[in-house]
């Protein structure tokens, strides 16, 4: 049965950071596909801030373009927003029955999961790989039989940070694949 690691995320925008999760993930653990889903709405962030789904899904295939094992979904643009990882990964396992699906996610989400929906379903019926992220251990999760922690290098860079340096009109290449921030300059986004 082919492994997806799913790796949620609004990608307000994509960076570098989450190109090299994303890329670990499907060379250097046992998924087949890492799978970037766009969240058109995460319960747990202000809809405000976020730029249109579409630009981001957009955003998202352009910096994978040619790239193996990694693919964007906008499976949640088509379920109830907001957008609960629960039912994402029921409506997956329903319309991929041949697939195993394996959650995606920081240490720093991970000390949030208990306020997440249904969480103890999703540790009874899926595995979560996770990343390290800048002060976050793995508390009391850390002998959890569904819980597996990664040696992913860890990224300090995120897109509230490139999103707050647009906006300063400062520079931020290499922080953000080139036809990433071409799509950025050529909308005006995020100023």
């Amino acid at each position: 049965m082919q492994k997806i690691g799913l790796f949620f995320g609004s990608f307000n925008p994509i960076h570098i950071g989450h190109l090299i999760i994303a890329n670990y993930m499907a060379n250097y653990t046992d998924l087949s596909e890492v799978w970037l889903v766009v969240s058109p709405h995460n319960p747990l962030k202000r809809k405000d801030s976020l730029l249109n789904m579409y630009d981001r899904l957009e955003m998202v295939n352009l910096a994978i373009d040619n790239t193996d094992r990694i693919r964007a979904s906008d499976i949640e643009f088509r379920l109830t927003q907001p957008s609960y990882t629960i039912d994402t990964l029921v409506h997956l396992k329903e319309r991929y029955p041949t697939k195993d699906f394996v959650l995606i996610m920081g240490s720093d989400n991970l000390v949030t999961l208990k306020k997440w929906k249904n969480y103890e379903i999703i540790l009874r019926d899926f595995f979560v790989y996770v990343y390290p992220r800048p002060g976050y251990d793995a508390g009391e999760w850390a002998e959890h039989p569904r819980i597996t922690f990664t040696e992913t290098p860890l990224m300090e860079i995120s897109s509230t940070f490139i999103r707050n340096a647009i906006k300063d009109h400062k520079s931020v290449k290499y922080f953000l694949p080139d036809k990433v921030l071409d799509f950025i300059d050529k909308k005006g986004v995020y100023l």
